[in-house]
């Protein structure tokens, strides 16, 4: 029998620490936040908060049984090792909705609206970085999104909006105002989490110039570059080099300036990405 390598084990276990960090912050914004206020959120866990306001249903039943079809169709479209994480993840955070002694933190409604979607959104996030969710909405999405022509985020946005026009029609208006600050603190958070708390940017770079800028990209800026083979198609034809790096929000004011003073008439395109691994950007924002 083959062992399994040290690193896939401590991979593993990290996956589980942050699903259950996940599940746990999830659990003190619904508690101590959003559940003695009879405030909602968006995605599955503002219909199973909705349903629990109309309906008198205890929100951990409704939280296991609103999601099973949702771990069903996380099965289906990306693998087995996910819907046994997200299933875990369910029922431990319903367990917990249940023993869990969190009391209300405030009863001021604009704390609860920001602070409940800060910790319900960091749950969720921290949830997706263990490889599991805890909200469905994403899985359905993606789900769509491959049968339409609309991206997972326009389907969450129309999830959302309908969720919301039920909170303002069963409920009522002001519930449904909240529900829209703590989704947007939620996913706010969720992105933070699952992205990176460092926004980077990539460049790409066409210029005349394009050895003088790399150099200022390397020596000055510390950072990585790669260069692209290029021809251009506009008027005569002529081999290029394209240059792309990657660096962080906070630095991009730096290299802009850089550029226009090298070659003003410099070709400059920006493109935010997710959180990266590796490369000269990651271990040059460790020092």
């Amino acid at each position: 029998m083959r062992r399994q390598p040290k690193s896939s084990k401590l991979n593993f276990l990290k996956n589980i620490f942050l699903i259950a960090c996940g599940v746990g912050s999830a659990c003190f914004g619904l508690k101590s936040f959003l559940l003695p206020s009879g405030f909602i959120d968006g995605g599955v866990t503002g219909i199973s908060l909705l349903v629990r306001n109309l309906t008198g249903i205890e929100l951990p039943y409704l939280i296991v049984l609103i999601n099973i079809p949702f771990v069903i169709l996380g099965y289906k479209q990306i693998g087995k090792l996910f819907a046994i994480k997200t299933a875990l993840a369910i029922v431990v955070l319903a367990l917990l909705l249940i023993v869990a002694p969190f009391p209300p933190i405030t009863h001021d409604k604009l704390l609860i609206a920001f602070f409940g979607g800060f910790f319900l959104g960091g749950g969720i996030g921290l949830s997706m970085r263990g490889g599991g969710v805890i909200d469905g909405t994403e899985v359905l999405a993606l789900f769509i999104s491959k049968k339409s022509s609309l991206t997972v985020g326009n389907i969450i946005l129309i999830l959302n909006v309908i969720i919301f026009s039920f909170a303002a029609a069963f409920l009522n208006i002001e519930t449904a105002l909240y529900a829209i600050l703590t989704y947007l603190s939620a996913s706010n958070t969720v992105d933070y989490i699952v992205n990176g708390i460092e926004q980077y940017t990539g460049v790409t770079i066409i210029s005349e110039k394009n050895e003088n800028i790399k150099k200022f990209i390397i020596h000055q800026m510390k950072r990585g570059v790669t260069i692209y083979k290029g021809e251009g198609g506009y008027g005569i034809k002529k081999d290029i080099d394209i240059l792309y790096t990657v660096v962080t929000k906070l630095e991009m004011s730096k290299l802009q300036t850089a550029i226009r003073s090298i070659d003003p008439d410099a070709f400059v395109i920006q493109q935010q990405i997710a959180d990266i691994k590796g490369g000269v950007v990651k271990r040059q924002s460790l020092h």
